[in-house]
């Protein structure tokens, strides 16, 4: 399937920041630099919504807990949005592979998205705004690299994202495993302080 590194990688990138995924790939569509864009995605209503929902999340995501309960509401939204994607870039072709490519690319829109948030839960337990400015810079120009280079190179590009999904959910995986352990010691001292403490005088 000739289709199927670009939706892994549209797919990745849908559940980093699916409007700006869908922006531009519908400017790609507009200004004819990519042919298998499907039009549908380049029409004005399409960019339009995708613009201000992008221009939302530009702000919200760089605003400490804000960001995370940004995160929680597009929990579906990203997901689909890289399935439909898939799907688009299907083109005319089989059902089954229609299938396949929606799949793949709501299922990898899925696990950013768990990763994106992930991290974005632990970088507030620091309070500065910096961390979460950065990090949502960061993503906005991974997003656009890993889809710009798609279009160029397919295969390399989904072989960037697959690299970049696996260390992601590598470093949640020991993210979670340092907060429970913390969270462990935590239960354990507050235990062991209300064994220890002496029993009040006798009134």
């Amino acid at each position: 399937m000739d289709a199927l590194p670009l939706a892994f990688s549209t797919g990745w990138a849908s559940g980093v920041n699916a409007y700006l995924v869908v922006l531009f790939l519908g400017l790609a569509d507009r200004t004819g630099y990519l042919e298998q864009v499907p039009d549908v995605l380049g029409s004005w209503p399409v960019l339009l919504a995708a613009g201000v929902l992008y221009a939302l999340e530009f702000v919200a995501d760089k605003i400490p807990y804000l960001d995370s309960t940004w995160d929680a509401v597009p929990t579906a939204i990203r997901p689909t949005a890289g399935a439909v994607i898939g799907v688009l870039l299907a083109g005319e072709a089989s059902s089954l592979e229609q299938a396949v490519l929606g799949v793949v690319g709501g299922g990898t829109a899925l696990l950013s998205h768990l990763v994106k948030a992930g991290s974005r839960l632990a970088i507030n337990t620091s309070p500065e705004p910096v961390s979460n400015v950065a990090a949502s810079i960061g993503e906005d120009l991974a997003v656009l690299g890993v889809v710009w280079f798609a279009i160029e190179n397919p295969r390399a590009a989904a072989a960037i994202a697959g690299v970049l999904l696996a260390v992601g959910l590598i470093v949640l995986y020991l993210v979670a495993r340092l907060v429970r352990r913390g969270w462990r010691r935590w239960r354990g001292r507050r235990s062991g302080d209300a064994v220890t403490s002496p029993a009040p005088p006798p009134g």
